[in-house]
């Protein structure tokens, strides 16, 4: 008996460990640090001054190409799969801006965060802008655009990190346009540093206080969210400890003061809405009829100006010299087609789970039950940022015959996964049956409108 319980303990074991290492080897994670942000910056800014492929070339050929499949095909996607397994773990070991912000406020100015900078809608307004910016400068096929976004970025964190606070992470916790997305689906990872509150209290009072960049009121701590999963927490008053639980189990147990409507804002509008149209207005027929309706408009009423393709190349995408040119018409339909995607489909995700409520007759439900749909929102975010992934190794002639039955399975795992999530969240509420049935239909209609989008992307356009 006492064997068995300890083969059980024994992950547990290693995960404390693991966390407490983390502890212990502060120098070694910032040495990892560094040599992310050098081979970042490399990949980032040397690219950006090279001639682009008039013809077609190897990725592994091409610098350009090698660092846009690294960015787009390696990176983006498979951070956004880190954090729903491992938590924001990118954040904390190996994300560049967050080391490079928190080494400029160690030698900045130190100010005070100010209250403006507070404001919990920053992190949708920031990716909105940025996705939106990113799409009418084609930021995952040039690499000016991509110095541009994400070097500006980079720059904006390390300005925001000299200003604000003192060896912190300001920019992480309030401005960094990716901190939302992350929030939200890192609430699935099944390990997460937990905090025992007696032990903290119990703890003698000259303890030396933890050094948490992103400003996180550690003993009260209770999830992801927040947490960069660096470590450096661990073990602490021997009362955080680096521990497994259920994927479901922040989600579930959610409590009332870490419901933001505006982490919903950026579920529902950002990654259902914004995001969904910036993946697919590149192959969308909707988009190109459109398009060509607004042109034969314009040329009936010899109204030509919007037909030039004269913006700069940080404003809308200009590359002539690959006959790669946006108009001012292209700017404005993309800008149309993606926010027509997010009203549609977030507009009527978010009358659907208004409705939910409405049935349940629960106030504020529909803000508790939109978490649940946080699983589908990673499986729709990994299969837009994934497709470029697809794309480019299909021009490396790989045989990917395998990819059509992995996205289903994809797309079956995420409405299932928030099927059951938003169920459970139901039944704690103590309805009725039917309405319990009921509501989880009305909420669970919301995700049809991204399922139908990726099986129009993939499977018919």
């Amino acid at each position: 008996m006492n064997e068995n319980v300890g083969q059980l303990n024994h992950p547990r074991r290693i995960l404390a460990a693991l966390g407490d290492g983390m502890a212990r080897h502060r120098g070694t994670i910032q040495a990892i640090q560094w040599v992310v942000v050098l081979f970042y910056l490399s990949l980032l800014i040397y690219p950006a001054f090279l001639p682009l492929p008039k013809d077609y070339v190897h990725l592994y050929d091409n610098l350009i190409l090698f660092a846009q499949f690294i960015f787009w095909g390696i990176w983006w996607p498979f951070v956004m799969i880190s954090m729903m397994l491992i938590g924001r773990v990118w954040c904390g070991v190996f994300c560049p801006e967050g080391a490079l912000s928190e080494l400029a406020s160690r030698h900045g100015l130190g100010k005070k965060i100010p209250h403006w900078m507070r404001w919990s809608g920053w992190p949708f307004v920031a990716f909105a802008l940025t996705t939106l910016y990113g799409q009418l400068v084609s930021v995952y096929e040039y690499p000016k655009a991509a110095l541009l976004v994400l070097g500006g970025s980079t720059v904006a964190a390390i300005i925001i990190g000299f200003i604000y606070g003192r060896g912190k992470r300001v920019w992480c916790r309030h401005l960094c346009p990716a901190n939302g997305v992350f929030a939200i689906l890192s609430r699935l990872a099944p390990i997460h540093l937990q905090v025992d509150r007696d032990r903290w209290r119990a703890a003698p009072h000259r303890t030396p206080a933890i050094d948490c960049a992103p400003l996180i009121n550690i003993p009260q701590m209770t999830g992801n969210s927040e947490c960069h999963m660096c470590g450096r927490c661990s073990g602490h008053r021997e009362a955080v400890t680096l521990t497994a639980r259920s994927p479901n189990a922040e989600l579930l147990n959610l409590p009332e003061h870490h419901v933001s409507r505006w982490e919903v804002m950026t579920l529902v509008f950002g990654i259902f809405g914004i995001a969904l149209g910036a993946f697919q207005w590149t192959a969308s027929p909707w988009f190109i009829a459109m398009k060509e309706q607004a042109a034969t408009w314009l040329i009936n009423h010899n109204a030509f100006a919007l037909l030039d393709n004269n913006a700069p190349w940080w404003l809308l995408t200009h590359y002539p010299e690959v006959n790669d040119a946006f108009s001012w018409l292209d700017g404005l339909c993309i800008l149309a087609y993606i926010g027509a995607t997010t009203l549609l489909v977030g507009g009527t995700m978010l009358a659907l789970l208004w409705l939910a409520q409405r049935l349940l007759n629960v106030r504020g439900s529909m803000w508790r039950l939109a978490y649940g749909l946080t699983p589908m929102a990673g499986v729709s975010v990994f299969l837009g940022l994934s497709g470029l992934t697809v794309s480019m190794l299909k021009a490396e002639h790989l045989d990917l015959v395998w990819v059509p039955d992995v996205r289903i399975a994809l797309l079956t795992l995420g409405v299932s996964w928030s099927t059951w999530l938003v169920w459970r969240m139901i039944a704690a509420m103590a309805t009725p049956i039917w309405k319990r049935l009921a509501a989880t239909l009305v909420v669970m209609m919301g995700v049809s409108p991204v399922v139908l989008s990726w099986v129009f992307m993939y499977f018919i356009w």
